[in-house]
């Protein structure tokens, strides 16, 4: 969540008290190269991570509660500011379990946002992180920097800060476009699963129905399934067959 634990004063006294020797040795070269490290501005970066899994027969997105100003009690994207000395994935890794305590998660960074008048408290450029993962594995909790966590669907959201909703519709809108040419849609699938239950997968993220002859017909020729030889109840149907994924044939997508 892009919320700094100390007014923008004090973050400006502590990076000028913490790194002191180092900023000074990096002052020192700058200047020795005839440059002045001043003669541009600094923007703050944040990171912002946008959570997606399949619960309850619906896509839906990890959202925080804002704890403090601007935005306060307001859900927004799990996110916060990055530290001088860490890189944008391990800042993000940071503030997902800052205020989710998730963690050992992939993230694939997604992109960049920088409208100046994004963020009311100065300057904010966020990069965003996403990922797509079976809910089940993770136990969600607020921690210090929220005060509740809590999976929203993503088509019926509540009101949130800054440009997260702007943020998460960019997130859908490149979801859609990757179900064409990568194999994104079965992190969200557990190892086993029926045609239906892929089916439904697709539909979730296109928000739309989708013809089940072609659709099937399709996914079958890639070859990027493998029949496991088990078979699953739907219903009041036949035993549906069980596939499983199959890495081999990834390219054939």
């Amino acid at each position: 969540m892009e919320e700094q634990r100390m007014s923008i004063s004090d973050l400006q006294e502590s990076e000028r008290e913490e790194p002191q020797e180092r900023e000074q040795g990096q002052v020192s070269e700058a200047e020795a190269h005839g440059y002045d490290v001043s003669k541009y501005e600094r923007p703050s970066v944040t990171v912002d991570v946008v959570m997606m899994s399949l619960r309850q027969k619906d896509l839906q997105v990890l959202l925080v509660k804002r704890r403090a100003w601007p935005h306060e009690g307001m859900w927004a994207i799990p996110g916060g500011f990055v530290n001088m000395d860490e890189s944008l994935e391990d800042a993000a890794k940071r503030e997902l379990w800052e205020e989710t305590q998730v963690e050992n998660v992939y993230l694939e960074q997604l992109y960049t946002f920088g409208d100046p008048g994004r963020d009311p408290r100065t300057r904010v450029i966020t990069v965003v992180y996403f990922a797509l993962l079976d809910s089940e594995r993770l136990q969600v909790k607020a921690a210090s920097d929220a005060v509740d966590v809590d999976w929203f669907p993503v088509y019926d959201l509540p009101p949130l800060a800054f440009d997260h909703k702007k943020i998460l519709e960019y997130t859908l809108n490149r979801l859609r476009g990757k179900l064409d040419y990568t194999t994104i849609a079965f992190n969200l699938l557990p190892e086993q699963f029926t045609l239906r239950e892929l089916q439904r997968v697709y539909e979730m993220i296109l928000h739309k129905r989708i013809d089940k002859r072609n659709f099937r017909k399709k996914v079958l020729s890639t070859g990027i399934l493998e029949d496991t030889g088990a078979k699953k109840m739907e219903g009041t149907h036949r035993p549906a067959r069980l596939y499983r994924f199959n890495p081999a044939a990834e390219h054939e997508l």
